[in-house]
């Protein structure tokens, strides 16, 4: 590896306010915030607004998307597969 040509890769807590989560890794990210851990020492922290913790997919608070009742309204409120069989069949 050549000297001077890669960034600074260093200790980083990543932190999400929504969820009152945060987490140690290590990164390339700079921050003149700081925090202090839990092993005593002190960490640059960067702010997230979504994590892990406050993900809807990870929580399991997914929304689902209920396909088949959009189908069956879009059938009562424009008449569905009995209109476009009533018409198709004219000869002209």
């Amino acid at each position: 590896m050549q000297q001077d040509k890669h960034p600074d890769y260093h200790p980083v807590v990543f932190r999400d306010r929504a969820a009152g989560y945060a987490f140690l890794t290590r990164s390339t990210a700079q921050s003149e915030q700081t925090i202090e851990w839990d092993d005593g020492r002190t960490y640059p922290v960067i702010d997230v607004e979504i994590s892990s913790e406050s993900h809807p997919f990870y929580t399991g608070k997914a929304r689902t998307v209920d396909t088949e009742g959009r189908v069956a309204r879009f059938e009562r409120r424009y008449g569905g597969a009995e209109g476009a069989e009533a018409g198709g069949d004219e000869a002209i």
